[in-house]
């Protein structure tokens, strides 16, 4: 059998019921973090353009446009709300595969769910179940082949396993979804870290809200009869056939993402918690620092890193400016970035004291850990050294569902009123206890301007 024939099958005949608790859990947390993701982004004008656009040419239905009152089909609705999950880099990944599942999957399991009312069963295991065929793709991805890391080149298997998993696709159908979202997946080639173009800090990012599209549309297309090139996951070549069949039981890669405490690039984060975790640092005035060495991994510094960032996706990918908002305004006021932290000069005038280099040790650890130290010169002499740090979120440091909680209720503050607010914790709380119901309704409703 293809690979995309044993996933299929995988995905067909995995019980909703088998699903542990523990990965329910961990399901849940996924959504809370997306949905905490979507409204801190929805008002960014990526996001604002996707959803003009998305309501001009996808049409109506009954998947909702989170939080707006607004129903759009489901492909529309699905785009609109990964495009503001994404938008300001506050959405979870996973280490081993470079890249961020949730602003996929969870978008599309809602909009699925929204629009044919799934349980609460069903749910849970169709997004665990979406994450564990899309990082087990994307882990076995061979980079002298597939040199592009970007989240949209693997997303999209993703998304159409998550739906296919909700809609009953049967499974010959299913596996030409799979092969047909991996041939029409954006290719990110010039794009990211990873690709050949400077600019990085660009709306385009890592081309998840696209393979939201091409994931549900080959899945829409196989249903009636579309092909795709079954095999394309069966070569060395390109990827490593055993590691993505392997073991093929409980969907646990869910277990094993992070969640982020800031809004900007993983690369980015341990050199915050880093220094954030120095004893010193609730004495230390601004105007002691003369400068700030960052040891960290090689991938950090392919960031484009501009000093002076003129969009909000520029900060998100700037290393020295994010640190800079961190000393001058704290840890918190990345959690989201601002169109208030664009321009200061304060905030310029402190970045270009952020000097990066890499640290061979740490070099060497990544991509299994993102690690990276800090060593601040101040102006007296003195220099204070970080520890070797990794960054919150991680499975070594993880934030649990009061947590999440928390970080929904914090960063979303002004966006809801009090009463909404409190509905919508109610409606989390009620989808732990195995009730998706209060949530989904609550998603259909406007509750944000």
């Amino acid at each position: 059998m293809y690979v995309t024939e044993i996933l299929a099958d995988y995905l067909a005949n995995y019980p909703s019921d088998a699903l542990p608790p523990d990965l329910r859990l961990g399901a849940a947390c996924c959504i809370v973090d997306a949905v905490t993701a979507y409204v801190v982004g929805c008002d960014v004008p990526s996001a604002r353009a996707m959803r003009a656009v998305a309501r001009q040419d996808f049409g109506s239905g009954r998947a909702s446009v989170w939080f707006t009152g607004e129903c759009l089909g489901v492909t529309a609705a699905a785009v609109c709300n990964a495009a503001s999950a994404s938008a300001l880099d506050f959405d979870d990944g996973h280490r081993a595969a470079r890249g961020h599942p949730g602003a996929a999957v969870i978008p599309v399991a809602l909009s699925v769910a929204s629009a044919i009312g799934s349980s609460a069963d069903d749910l849970l295991t169709a997004i665990a179940l979406g994450y564990e065929i899309g990082i087990r793709i994307a882990v076995a991805q061979n980079q002298q082949a597939i040199k592009s890391r970007q989240s949209g080149r693997w997303t999209g298997y993703a998304a159409a396993a998550t739906a296919g998993r909700l809609y009953r696709t049967d499974p010959p159908a299913l596996a030409h979804a799979l092969a047909v979202a991996g041939v029409l997946a954006p290719n990110q080639e010039a794009n990211g870290s990873s690709g050949y173009a400077n600019l990085t800090g660009n709306d385009v990012k890592e081309g998840i809200p696209w393979s939201v599209v091409t994931g549900l549309t080959a899945l829409r297309l196989a249903e009636r009869g579309f092909t795709g090139p079954q095999d394309l996951l069966d070569h060395a070549s390109h990827f490593d056939r055993p590691s993505i069949i392997a073991d093929l039981g409980n969907p646990v890669e869910i277990s094993r993402v992070y969640f982020k405490p800031y809004s900007c690039c993983r690369y980015i984060q341990p050199a915050l918690d880093a220094f954030v975790a120095l004893p010193e640092v609730a004495d230390i005035r601004t105007e002691q620092i003369a400068s700030i060495e960052v040891q960290t991994f090689q991938w950090a510094l392919r960031l484009s890193n501009t000093l002076s960032p003129s969009t909000l996706t520029e900060i998100q990918y700037s290393l020295p400016y994010c640190m800079a908002i961190a000393v001058v305004d704290g840890p918190a006021a990345l959690a989201p970035v601002g169109n208030a932290q664009l321009g200061r000069p304060d905030l310029l005038e402190f970045a270009r004291k952020v000097r990066l280099s890499v640290n061979p040790e740490i070099d060497a650890r990544f991509p299994t850990e993102t690690l990276s130290q800090v060593c601040l010169q101040m102006t007296d002499g003195r220099v204070i050294t970080s520890e070797v740090t990794s960054p919150r979120g991680d499975k070594a440091r993880p934030l649990a569902w009061d947590d999440l909680i928390d970080k929904f209720s914090v960063a979303t503050r002004g966006k809801f009123s009090p009463k909404a607010l409190n509905t919508v914790l109610q409606a989390f709380g009620a989808l732990k206890k195995g009730d998706a119901v209060p949530l989904l309704q609550r998603l259909r409703m406007r509750l944000i301007d």
